[in-house]
Parts: C-alpha cells; sequence; structure tokens
C-alpha cells in the first residue's frame, strides 16, 4: 500500500523521547533512529495494522505513553511509522491524518523536501 501526504512541521516530541530510546530502538528495530520525525498530513484517516508493528512499551524505556512502530519505506530509505496509543485512540497530539515517520537519518534533508511538499511512503499491505 501507498500512502501520499503533505509534510508538516511537528511539535518536536519526538527528539524528548529518542533520548529514553536510544537503547531499546536499536535492540527492537536493529537501527539506532535518527532523533527527530518527518510528519506528513494524508487526506483520509491511517490505521497502523495489528500485524507487523513492534511495540515499545512505556514500561520498558520508562516513557509516558507505549509506541507502535510500522516498518515503511520511501525513495530508497527504510524507516518506521511511529504512533503513540494515544495518537491511535484518539486522544494525542495527532489525528489519525498525521503520520510520523522516523529513519536513520533526518528524513527532510534525505529527501530534499520541506512543508507543503509531497512524500509516499510504502507500508505493508
Amino acid at each position: 500500500m501507498i500512502l501520499t501526504g503533505i509534510v508538516r512541521s511537528g511539535k518536536g516530541n519526538f527528539s524528548y523521547c529518542m533520548e529514553k530510546l536510544q537503547t531499546l530502538c536499536p535492540a527492537r528495530t536493529g537501527v539506532a533512529l535518527y532523533p527527530g520525525s518527518l510528519d506528513s498530513g494524508l487526506a483520509v484517516s491511517y490505521d497502523l495494522p495489528v500485524k507487523g508493528v513492534i511495540r515499545l512499551e512505556k514500561e520498558a524505556y520508562g516513557g509516558r505513553v507505549s509506541v507502535s512502530l510500522l516498518p515503511c519505506a520511501g525513495p530508497g530509505i527504510q524507516g518506521f511509522i511511529m504512533r503513540t496509543d494515544a495518537n491511535a485512540d484518539g486522544t494525542g497530539d495527532h489525528p489519525k491524518t498525521i503520520i510520523e515517520v522516523a529513519a536513520q537519518v533526518r528524513l527532510r534533508d534525505a529527501l530534499n523536501v520541506s512543508d507543503v511538499h509531497f512524500v509516499t511512503i510504502k507500508v505493508p499491505d
């Protein structure tokens, strides 16, 4: 499945979370993620599938909320859609039309995009 969205500025929360996730993310995903994510606004809501997600439980990293990671890909880049449980149930900072993508690199630089650019993200069916 291909998701298409418009790049938008985020709240900067992921960089704070990455401090706590520095050891857990590589252990669970096999990669160290850049301390920032690329936010993209979709035209429709997107729910992460039940299968294929990697769970980062808040108790495992001392956080306030658990996070689901879904492997995804962009042009030549492997990444992960990140969604907190609060955002998944509608009580978080983002509606389900916003997805946050994290990768080993700063995605804005790697993809040469800024706010209002379109991005495509391939996710498992």
